[in-house]
């Protein structure tokens, strides 16, 4: 059962980092500059950040395996439609279609482990979920590499053909290997549309003024803001609310969560990108040489994962995340166009540290904190925390690098994530419920 799962969660993160060494010669291919080729990774994340707990709540009213095929098929779809591209605009649309394709497969992974270990009466599956965020973390930070490997061999529209064959993998894994849905009698409660709409249009609001902050376009703000309190206003009288407000409101535990994943990811996305983008362009390195230089946060990141299974002294290991992920942001202030190539390595291999305790660590702790009825909607929303991070991340490397990823534009990032890595190491450090859960369950086992 766990192979289809993994197979459809990684869908996402690999086409989340692919993306990252194609962005230079994508913007050639169609003269493009650097804030343009941005929305092919801003595009995804808004569709995913959106379509995340609408895929969750999908996964809870409809069943896991119906959203897994659902979701491969419009990847599957989405990898054909990156070989026809004629404009970035048309490549674009495809990364909004992938993002839409590739939310299924983390919230119905998570749903399916939860329904298994409820019927067979065990506690939390700290190795199952270990293998999953150690996939994801695996495929994220590999992502580059292997995206430069693709690119050498057969030019960037290989980042899209690749997902043909994945998705198909994953289509057949989840037709043959994951349970089958229960067979639903009577009428079902409608979906909590107004709910949906409202939540997508502000999220959407929010997520255009932040990625291109202006005075002119101050009304999105407002916009959202109405929007919002429409939101408030139909979830609370809903009899089954799309995103159970109340639930949420008395789960200050879950919503610290929440916002510790968008923060740590802010991080890691500002790397995985800015850092890729100023290794090509001030230090003259190919795609798969900037890839290349990666490995060292590969193998970290995988280790680091690997050790973080069990659901024990997570505030410990998330404390450690933490100072990684600001150690790393103050040596980034020390890098320059002529810094050593060993020393890009250990920058790297400390975010690496940072990255693999991220995912794993946080989703054990979600599983805890989250009651079984809506855990693909919490998922969702813990992922679409996650990617706020990124899209996050994209606007702060657009501020920071303008037209050209140069050193200085380096170093006003570095300085950007110091104080975004020191409010995650202090809301980790301060939050006294972290991990109690966990251990309260474990010693009871």
């Amino acid at each position: 059962m766990v192979l289809p799962l993994v197979a459809s969660a990684v869908l996402n993160p690999i086409n989340s980092t692919l993306i990252a060494v194609a962005l230079v010669p994508i913007g050639e291919a169609f003269g493009a500059c650097p804030g343009a080729t941005a929305w092919l990774i801003t595009s995804l994340y808004l569709a995913t950040a959106v379509g995340q707990p609408v895929v969750g709540l999908f996964v809870d009213r409809f069943g896991a395996r119906r959203v897994l095929i659902a979701g491969a098929v419009i990847v599957l779809v989405a990898g054909i439609g990156g070989l026809l591209a004629f404009s970035l605009g048309w490549l674009i649309a495809v990364r909004v279609v992938l993002g839409i394709g590739t939310c299924a497969g983390f919230p119905a992974a998570m749903a399916v482990l939860r329904k298994r270990a409820d019927a067979i009466g065990g506690g939390v599956p700290s190795r199952v979920l270990s293998v999953l965020a150690m996939s994801s973390q695996t495929v994220m930070v590999i992502g580059p590499t292997l995206g430069g490997a693709l690119i050498g061999l057969a030019g960037w529209p290989a980042i899209f053909a690749v997902n043909i064959p994945l998705a198909a993998v994953a289509l057949v894994l989840a037709l043959v290997w994951v349970p089958k849905d229960p067979v639903h009698t009577g009428p079902r409660e409608p979906v909590d549309v107004a709910g949906i709409a409202l939540f997508s249009t502000t999220l959407l609001a929010v997520l255009l003024y932040v990625m291109a902050p202006a005075v002119s376009d101050l009304y999105l703000l407002g916009l959202a803001l109405v929007l919002g309190w429409l939101f408030v206003r139909v979830e609370l009288r809903a009899r089954r609310p799309f995103v159970d407000l109340r639930m949420l409101a008395g789960n200050g535990p879950l919503l610290r969560t929440y916002l510790r994943q968008a923060l740590a990811f802010l991080i890691v996305y500002s790397i995985m990108f800015g850092y890729v983008q100023w290794l090509e362009s001030a230090r003259g390195l190919s795609e798969s040489a900037a890839g290349a230089l990666l490995t060292p946060m590969s193998v970290v990141a995988v280790l680091a994962a690997a050790s973080a299974g069990k659901p024990t002294r997570l505030k410990g290991r998330l404390v450690v995340n933490s100072l990684a992920l600001l150690a790393g942001s103050v040596l980034l202030l020390f890098v320059g166009d002529g810094t050593w190539i060993g020393a890009l390595v250990v920058l790297a291999a400390v975010f690496g540290l940072g990255q693999g305790l991220t995912s794993v660590t946080n989703q054990t702790v979600l599983y805890e904190q989250t009651p079984p009825e809506v855990i693909g909607t919490a998922s969702g929303l813990f992922r679409t925390a996650q990617y706020l991070g990124a899209i996050g991340s994209s606007t702060l490397i657009a501020l920071c690098f303008g037209d050209r990823a140069g050193s200085l534009g380096l170093h006003e990032l570095a300085a950007a994530l110091i104080v975004i890595g020191a409010v995650l190491f202090t809301l980790t450090v301060a939050d006294r419920q972290l991990g109690t859960r966990a251990k309260a369950a474990a010693d009871a086992r």
